[in-house]
């Protein structure tokens, strides 16, 4: 006779458990997969540095545990965080820079900006790929039919922005033009595997000078690319570059703009000897830093320049209060992004402020 196995007898406990232990992964999977990517702890989701980012997706509740991720999005300042920045604030008021130090920050800004480029390879720089996510109009100039466009990077850096812009360009008539302050950068970016000088051209121009980037006239830009650029001027430069700003786009053309708010961590933490004046600072590296206020940033965009009797003559000021004004930019978006990033480990919480906007030349 051929032998058979015997079989294994099994209890009801057995089966029941059986049955609860499939019920219960089963349940777990289907949860798991209802969790929007931003809410779940599935390492498909994880989103590395080089990765396009998802602002503004996870909003802290009150039942969630704050140490569950690193970061959350929209989240206000707590007041113990308040009080303890406006102690720093008047620690740092106390204990300005030197007049000495002033003069030697202020008068050759690009001197320190060239040595920030001299000490940092272009490995220590992350490529801004979130830029087409929270700027669509970088998606609609890079499409291939969009045409003759011109883009204007101010503050282009190592190439960080123009660079992943052309990578994702699908535009056979798209030009960049990226312009930094520092030689040191612009020798960066033209040195760069990707530089190809039919879609893109670096050269060196300071926001604040009274001549417009080499190769562009008036009028002749679409979108201008202000990324951590506008805090690194002092604010007596500000009416000057916007000026030239509003020089070089073209009628309905738009600036997209990011850059520090105040009370962010960085600004919190400044120590003695940092302070030039009110949310004006000077780094380690000597490099300058201002964190702007929301109704600041709004005002310096949409203030009155004198009408101008020439077109040719847009930065042409007559100090006359008969004299008829005109708005220079619409503010088509401007917001606040604040973030509270957690140290897990240490069970710290650090709050980070940016101003984020959109204007367009009127």
């Amino acid at each position: 006779m051929a032998s058979t196995e015997p079989k294994i007898s099994t209890s009801p406990t057995d089966e029941l458990l059986e049955k609860a232990s499939a019920l219960t992964v089963q349940e777990a999977t289907e949860t798991t997969a209802q969790l929007p990517a931003h809410r779940s702890h599935d390492p498909q989701y994880n989103m590395k540095r080089s990765d396009p980012f998802q602002f503004g997706s996870r909003y802290l509740q009150e039942e969630d545990d704050v140490f569950e991720f690193n970061a959350w999005d929209h989240v206000e300042t707590d007041d113990a965080y308040k009080e303890y920045a406006e102690q720093q604030f008047a620690m740092q008021r106390e204990s300005p820079v030197s007049d000495f130090d002033k003069h030697r920050f202020n008068s050759d800004p690009a001197k320190w900006w060239n040595l920030f480029y001299k000490n940092n390879t272009a490995n220590f720089f992350k490529n801004r790929k979130w830029l087409q996510q929270e700027f669509p109009i970088l998606d609609k100039v890079t499409a291939e039919d969009a045409g003759p466009i011109t883009i204007l990077e101010v503050g282009a850096g190592a190439g960080n922005t123009a660079f992943p812009i052309l990578a994702n360009n699908k535009n056979p008539k798209l030009k960049v033009h990226a312009c930094d302050f520092s030689k040191k950068a612009v020798e960066v970016m033209r040195s760069h595997e990707e530089y190809n000088t039919d879609f893109m051209q670096a050269d060196v121009w300071d926001a604040a000078s009274e001549v417009l980037p080499l190769g562009l006239e008036e009028s002749s830009v679409d979108v201008v690319l202000m990324i951590f650029i506008f805090s690194a001027l002092s604010p007596k430069q500000w009416e000057q570059a916007v000026r030239n700003i509003y020089r070089v786009l073209k009628p309905g053309g738009e600036v997209c703009f990011r850059d520090y708010g105040r009370g962010d961590l960085a600004q919190v933490r400044f120590k003695k000897g940092r302070y030039l004046e009110e949310n004006f600072y000077i780094r380690g590296d000597g490099t300058r830093v201002y964190f702007f206020e929301r109704d600041e940033l709004a005002q310096i965009w949409t203030g009155t320049t004198l009408a101008p009797s020439d077109e040719n003559k847009v930065d042409s000021v007559i100090d006359s209060p008969e004299s008829e004004k005109q708005p220079l930019f619409d503010v088509e978006e401007l917001g606040v992004d604040r973030r509270m990033l957690v140290n897990r480990a240490r069970r710290l919480k650090m709050y980070r402020c940016w101003m984020q906007g959109r204007f367009r030349k009127k």
